[in-house]
Parts: structure tokens; sequence; C-alpha cells
């Protein structure tokens, strides 16, 4: 599909888009910069608050916020419309007090993010689709209706043009056939047992959005989301919102604001959009009518399976493509950055029914996110799927991940558990941090309120800044890749979801990093040379893993070979595909042979694993699976984060890949000394690592030659 470009030019400097190169490229950061910068980056690097809008915001308000908002450790805020304003959502009054606000926030060197929507999900405008634009609304294939005929019953009648399949399921037996409905004509007799057929329709329906402009401030179906899948309705969306910013202010953009957020665009349902069938037979060689309604039945066939499979990857790349591609292309023209988290990151069998594809959708996104609520991250818990945003966005060369933290926790964080959180995601790559939750004066004392009230709150949030710079510079080390099967989760199959997780859960346990590698990624743009495949962040994998899968694409397939022949590792931990498929499932072939590749069964060790990979930058004398680490290579050095996940005091040597002197820093306290370190062959260099509990450290090593 074409990609929207806006059709008005705008005369933009240089120095207007040098800006903003602080989230567009990696920073190749030497050590003594980073000594000297590290203590005091720029707000650039967050964290920020989630600033909400409730209540008479005016100019006083703003001020008296932003005053309080500095005092509180923040350089950076998110601002979201709020409820009862006085000037309504993407009003002119509107438009105007943010303008304020960003000139405020810039005479106070603040940086500054706006919610892309007034409220969540993204792509409501606020109402508008709903109100000026109701034929770009979001849309859904639907079950239609059922129809139960006895032995020999016929049915015979005319079906509305919205009716697109049809499926006659045994009642006995539970499975189905399709049923002929050309020329929207039902005429069918049920064989010699009991029969239901199943009808499936598309028609405009939204998922639940929670809105700014909504009287009743519920979270329901009255304002509707726009048809995600269509380019039309995403220009519309960015006519209705982003284009209003840029001409109020268009000389704050890279500068004082940074860009947008957006926030959990999903689908409730199964996506559906005017145009999808023959898109789809385009794409994947076949007519999907007639499997439609078998999407809906209970027992599905193994064709059946297939060609649902099919359709969430043709729906799932006009997601990608016409909205969250339209989206970060337009932000990179305009010199700001386009930042956005998925639903149900935490469940990725969820994921792939509402969005896709994780990486898919964050291809063309400047920075990835993810967002934790619920308690989701909390100590005691096995949360490593922070590790989907960064790597995303080491996979396609951005410099920075996000992470929405803690809305709508139920347990309240302190400022110790607080800083568990955000260092259990900084230790898997997360650098970019949006707290919640501030509610303006307007609406309240506009103080700050639980562990925000607390005198440390400050000294965390310089902390967490200091963190994010220093783990945004370099370029990410970790040289194992774990190939990510959205397409056999697309099959359903829950066993390689969860063989995913436990691979992961092992690697980090045993402190052996990792990124996440997807289909689109390993069939792209990243580069096979002398046995490393090299992604857009520079980095290098030597290392692929392979989860328990059911089928691979056949393209991928040919890259994983290639790979394994000029010299990399390609490892089956678990069941390797019964089959592969090329241009659609329904075309999938017997697997062949994969004595190219390593196999390790699905029950083998976790030691067994480890052993097998090797590739080894850390390595602890005791095994401690508390301990999480985060290593970058810098231009002259080597940079590791490590993280106690543990209330037990952590005690150790650790042996680190690297050379040259050896500078330990204390990152709550701001200072930094250089140790005595132990030479462990010629790359590798052993220090002692003492870890408080929940405690964390940094070493550099510095190599000046």
């Amino acid at each position: 599909m074409k990609k929207y470009f806006p059709v008005f030019v705008f005369f933009i400097s240089f120095s207007f888009l040098a800006n903003a190169q602080f989230w567009s490229e990696i920073h190749h950061t030497g050590v003594q910069e980073i000594l000297q910068n590290y203590n005091n980056p720029g707000p650039e690097y967050g964290p920020n608050l989630l600033w909400g809008w409730n209540g008479p915001v005016d100019s006083t308000v703003i001020d008296n916020d932003l005053d309080r908002i500095l005092k509180m450790g923040f350089r950076s805020v998110t601002i979201e419309a709020g409820y009862h304003m006085r000037h309504p959502y993407l009003s002119e009054g509107w438009f105007k007090l943010i303008h304020y606000a960003v000139q405020e926030a810039g005479k106070r060197d603040m940086k500054v993010w706006l919610i892309d929507e007034g409220k969540y999900p993204s792509g409501f405008a606020g109402g508008k689709f709903s109100s000026e634009r109701p034929d770009l609304r979001m849309q859904g294939l639907l079950r239609g209706g059922r129809i139960k005929l006895s032995p020999g019953e016929s049915v015979h009648r005319n079906l509305h043009a919205s009716v697109v399949s049809a499926v006659a399921v045994n009642l006995k037996s539970g499975l189905a056939h399709e049923v002929d409905i050309s020329g929207h004509r039902l005429d069918y007799t049920a064989p010699d047992h009991p029969v239901t057929l199943l009808l499936a329709l598309h028609r405009f329906k939204t998922s639940v959005t929670r809105a700014a402009n909504n009287p009743t401030g519920g979270k329901d179906t009255t304002n509707s989301l726009c048809d995600y899948l269509n380019p039309v309705a995403t220009r519309q969306f960015i006519d209705f919102t982003h284009t209003k910013y840029f001409e109020e202010m268009a000389g704050e953009f890279g500068k004082t604001l940074l860009g947008f957020r957006g926030d959990e665009p999903d689908y409730g349902f199964i996506p559906w959009t005017p145009g999808i069938t023959e898109i789809f037979r385009e794409k994947k060689g076949y007519d999907i009518s007639p499997w439609l309604a078998s999407f809906f039945v209970k027992k599905p066939t193994s064709q059946m399976m297939k060609a649902k499979a099919d359709y969430r990857d043709v729906w799932s790349q006009l997601f990608a493509d016409n909205f969250f591609g339209v989206l970060g292309d337009w932000c990179a023209e305009h010199g700001v950055a386009y930042m956005v988290h998925l639903n149900h990151e935490d469940k990725l069998m969820q994921l792939v029914r509402s969005e896709g594809s994780f990486f898919r959708d964050m291809r063309d996104v400047q920075i990835p996110g993810v967002d934790a609520i619920w308690n989701q991250i909390w100590p005691g818990t096995v949360a490593d799927f922070p590790k989907l945003a960064s790597s995303a966005a080491h996979l396609y060369g951005k410099p920075l991940a996000m992470s929405e933290s803690f809305a709508a926790y139920r347990t309240k964080p302190t400022v110790k558990t607080g800083k568990w959180v955000i260092d259990h995601q900084l230790a898997r790559g997360i650098n970019l941090f949006e707290i919640m939750y501030f509610g303006s004066s307007a609406n309240g004392d506009g103080l700050p309120h639980g562990w925000m009230a607390s005198d440390t709150f400050p000294d965390l949030m310089k902390y967490t800044r200091s963190m994010s710079y220093l783990l945004s510079q370099g370029i990410p080390a970790a040289g194992t890749a774990i190939y990510m099967p959205t397409s056999s989760m697309w099959l359903a199959d829950t066993v390689a979801n969860k063989s995913t997780w436990n691979i992961s859960r092992i690697l980090l346990e045993h402190q052996l990093d990792f990124d996440f590698i997807d289909q689109n990624a390993l069939s792209g743009k990243l580069k096979i040379e002398n046995g490393l495949l090299i992604n857009l962040s520079g980095q290098a994998y030597n290392t692929i893993l392979i989860p328990s899968v059911v089928t691979l694409k056949q393209e991928v397939v040919l890259q994983l070979k290639q790979f394994a022949e000029s010299g990399g590792r390609v490892i089956f931990s678990g069941e390797k595909p019964a089959y592969l498929y090329g241009r659609s499932f329904m075309d999938s072939i017997p697997a062949g042979d994969f004595s190219w590749a390593e196999t390790l069964p699905a029950e083998a060790s976790a030691e067994k694993l480890v052993e097998v990979i090797g590739n080894r930058d850390v390595i602890l004398y005791h095994k401690v699976s508390a301990i999480k680490y985060n290593h970058r290579h810098l231009k002259d050095g080597e940079l590791y984060f490590f993280f106690n996940e543990d209330d037990k005091e952590q005690h150790d040597l650790v042996t680190l890949q690297g050379t040259g002197s050896v500078i330990q820093i204390n990152m709550m306290e701001g200072t930094w000394e250089k140790l005595q370190a132990v030479s462990n062959g010629e790359k590798s260099i052993r220090v002692p690592l003492d870890l408080n509990p929940w405690g964390t450290t940094v070493f550099i090593l510095e190599n000046k030659h």
C-alpha cells in the first residue's frame, strides 16, 4: 500500500532537524564523554511524567504545575487531555493552550510529548470520526447469525450485501464445511444429520474507547476508532490531530516538542476494511470469502486454521503499513518522534489476535514501547516482555525503547519498589520511561501524592534519567537472538508461545543476553556477513535459537540456512516445524532436511541449553539467577549494568568480555572510581561484583588503544 506523504510544504532548517537526532541515530559515544555527561544528561532522556489535564486548565495552572513538576525531579512531561477542561480536546482553545504549555516548558529547559489522542486507544480523534467522518470508522468481521436445520431441511433466502460467507456445522461431530452464497443467495439443504449454518458479515464496529470528550467519563463505544487498515483513515486522523499541532507551533517541533505518544491501538474482534478480499487475493492467490465464516467455528479443520492464519498475515500487514507506518513517516518528516505501545505485550497469544505482529507494528515507529500496568512487573514475578520493545529498537536501529509504567498498580509503589520496577526494565533494554500519573492543579491540589511525595523521589528520577542516557549510548552487545514464532501463533500454537518465553527466562537467569528477532527482520534488511547476522543498530548475532514451532516461512528457512552456511549457528530448541509455508499457509509443504542446523530436545535442561549456546559475555563464579544485566559496546570500551532482583545481598566474581581499565559507577550517588581488575585472558577481565538487596551497579571497561 502507498504510504502517506503530506501535500503541503514547509521549509524546515537543518538545525531544526538536528535537534531531534537523539532518538533517530545510534550514538557511538566514547567513555570520557559518558563520564562527563551521565550525571546530568539532557531532558530528552526523560523520565517523562504523564501530566493529566483534568478540570479548568489555564495558563496559571500550567505555570504552577510545571514548577511543581520540576521540583519532583522531572524535566520532561507527556500531556494527556482530561475531563471537564475549560477548552475541549481538539478545540481552538486546546491547541493554543498546548502551545502555551510547550513554550513555558521550553523556558524551564523541559521537553514535551503529546498523547496523540484524547485519552485512549489512539485513533478516534476525540470523537471526530463518529461525528464528522463516519465513513472512515473501524469495521469488523462478525458472526452474522445462526440457522439450525434438521436432517433434510432446506433454506432459501436472499442475503444482505454485508454477508460475505457461510459454513455448515455438523451438530454431532462439530466439523464444518463451506457453503456457497454467491450472488448473495443462500440455497442449502441439510444432509442426513442436523446442522447449524453460521453466517459472517462485516459492519462498522469499534473497540471501546475512553474519551476526554465523553460526558460520562466511561469506557464505551460512543466514540468510534478509525479504520486502522485504511491509510485514508490514518491520514484523516493526522489531519484532525497532528497537523493542527504543526499549524499552531511548527517552530517547536523537534525542539521543545519531541513527539507524539500513541496508546494501545488494537482490535477487540476480527478486523475488516473495504477491499480486503481483493487485497487478500492479490497477496495470497486465492479467495478468502468462502473461509471467513469458518473463523467462528469452535472445531476448525486444519485448512480452516491455515485460512485464518493467512487472513491474520494480511490484515496485520495492513495495520503495520497503513496505521503505524503512516504515523511514523509523518512524524519523521516533521522532525519529531512517534512513540507507541500496544496492548497485551505480556500475553502474546492475545496480541497476535488483536494487533497481529508486534515487530511488524514497531518497524516504522521511532521509539517502540511496552506498557507496565497492574503490577505486571513486580518483585517475585517473571516478566520479560520489555524485551519486545528493546529488541524491536535494536533490530531497526532505534536507540530508545520506552515503557509507560505504574498505571493502575494495585499495590502502590514506594520509592524502593518503584526503583525495582525501573531497574527490572533497564536490565531488559528499556531506556526511556513515562511515569504515571500527575493530575493538574485545576482539579485538585496539584501536589504529588503517594511515592511521588517522598523526599527521595526526585533522586530516583535523576537516577532514571542518568541510567536512560547511559543505556542508550553505543550499540547493544547481545550476540544471541531468539526467533519470535508469530506465524505459528497465528495458527493458535500455544506451545510456541510457551517455548519462547521459557527459553528467554532460562537465558536471562543464566546471564546470557539476547534479542527477539522476527521473520520480517530475517527476510528483510538484516545482513549476513561471515557467520554474523547484523541488524540496523550494527549489532551482530552469531547464534539464532528457534523455539518449538509448527511452521516456518520458506524464505526464513533459506535465510537461516544461508546464515548457518556462512558460519553462524542455528539451534532448534524443541520441536522442529512440521511444514513450511510460502506465499500462503494453504500452500504449505512438508518440512525438509534441517541437518544444517543444530538440534536440542525440548526436554533438555536449562544448563544444557546454556552450555550449547556458549556465547557468554558475562560469567558469574556462582550460579545466581536473580542477577540480570545489560551490556553495550562503546566507541572505546564496554558498558555493563547489573541488577540484583533478589532481596538478599549478592557477592561474587564476574568475568566481563572486554579489556582496559575498569571504572565502577554508583549511579544513585553519581560517583565513580577506578578498580583493580584481574585480566582473565586476552579478551576478558574479572572483577568483584557486590550488590545490595535490589541493588545496581555499572562497570565501564575503557580501552584507550
